[in-house]
């Protein structure tokens, strides 16, 4: 009866976690609606449009480049694109 447990836990255990992808996080796979999948509501808009734009050139996947200095557009900017870019 023990092996029989085992035989029917570890497949389940094994589709469970192939279920999820881990190299993402909640929101990241899309950039449109990513900022209403974490809390930002803090941030001023030019930070979260800054943070959606960043995700969607990380998930874009073609070689983006990061806006010049350091204002709320261009952290948010960086800190979309490292929150969305793939963790492999």
């Amino acid at each position: 009866m023990p092996r029989l447990r085992f035989h029917l836990i570890v497949p389940l255990l094994v589709t469970a976690c192939a279920a999820t992808d881990p190299t993402l996080r909640p929101g990241a796979g899309d950039p449109a609606t990513v900022t209403s999948s974490i809390n930002l509501s803090g941030y001023p808009p030019e930070f979260r449009r800054g943070f959606s734009d960043g995700c969607a050139a990380a998930r874009a996947a073609a070689g983006a480049q990061r806006p010049k200095g350091d204002g709320p557009y261009s952290v948010g900017w960086s800190d979309g694109f490292d929150y969305c870019a793939s963790r492999r």
